[in-house]
């Protein structure tokens, strides 16, 4: 629960839930750029300072900043202070502690635009992406794309093709994160419908389609977010999604330092 004026970030964390914040980065003030990488840690702020282009450093902070205060909202501790290891695939996760629920997440940044999805227990992945034509193309597809999804992209008149093209590879790269897998799986190792929205697997991969709940979003115009979560009963999950602003995310943030340096007494 937030405090009086300020905006309720976050509901209570659930496993029948996914929440998924996005924020938009020609939305934040220039001022707010500093205290928005004080919520990292020493590690990550160091990268940061390492990137060439400031497009490209403001991207990692906002979505390292945001996943770190959502975290915050949900168990005792300031953002800094949150740790993260990762899986066999590079895939980051919580680092486990007596008093941290069982938090699962994922993030993506792109031009303009980071997001993180949080939920409990399950696996989930997210990807965002600016709808920039010249970055994929129907010859892209053939290459690394499933049959099926090659054949409906050919039988996509040219306006429309860009927002197919982005939408399966978003959603593609969304399945790729909650599985954990990285680079080590195909792209066509399993085959994406768009309408209705589906998974389909090849039998190579011991996955189950049922298993999986599958969201489009259009954060902005421009942009478009897959989101993929592995759960035993998808059609009971919900999907909590929203924008927030750099303004509310730092008050936020503030409350969550608060109370963390509170329970740590």
């Amino acid at each position: 629960m937030s405090a009086p004026g300020l905006p309720d970030l976050l509901p209570p964390v659930s496993a029948a839930a996914v929440h998924v914040r996005w924020l938009t980065l020609d939305a934040v003030a220039s001022a707010a750029w500093e205290p928005l990488a004080s919520l990292l840690d020493d590690a990550e702020r160091e990268r940061a300072s390492r990137f060439h282009f400031a497009h490209d450093r403001h991207a990692y902070i906002a979505a390292h900043a945001l996943l770190r205060a959502m975290l915050s909202l949900k168990a005792p501790r300031p953002p800094a202070d949150w740790r993260f290891s990762t899986g066999a695939h590079g895939k980051p996760e919580v680092v486990r502690e007596p008093d941290i629920p069982p938090l699962s997440f994922n993030l993506s940044h792109t031009r303009g635009l980071v997001a993180v999805a949080l939920t409990l227990t399950h696996d989930v992945g997210i990807d965002v992406e600016a709808i920039e034509p010249k970055r994929l193309s129907l010859a892209l597809a053939e290459r690394f794309f499933a049959p099926a999804e090659v054949a409906l992209l050919r039988a996509t008149p040219a306006e429309a093709l860009p927002e197919k093209l982005f939408a399966i590879w978003t959603l593609k790269e969304a399945c790729i994160k909650a599985m954990g897998r990285g680079l080590s799986l195909p792209l066509d190792a399993f085959t994406l419908a768009l309408d209705p929205l589906a998974i389909h697997f090849s039998g190579a991969l011991d996955e189950r389609p049922d298993h999986w709940l599958l969201r489009r979003l259009a954060p902005t115009p421009t942009h478009t977010l897959a989101l993929a979560v592995r759960h035993p009963a998808p059609a009971t999950v919900e999907i909590d999604a929203a924008g927030v602003n750099a303004s509310d995310l730092l008050a936020l943030a503030a409350q969550a330092s608060g109370a963390g340096q509170t329970g740590r007494r």
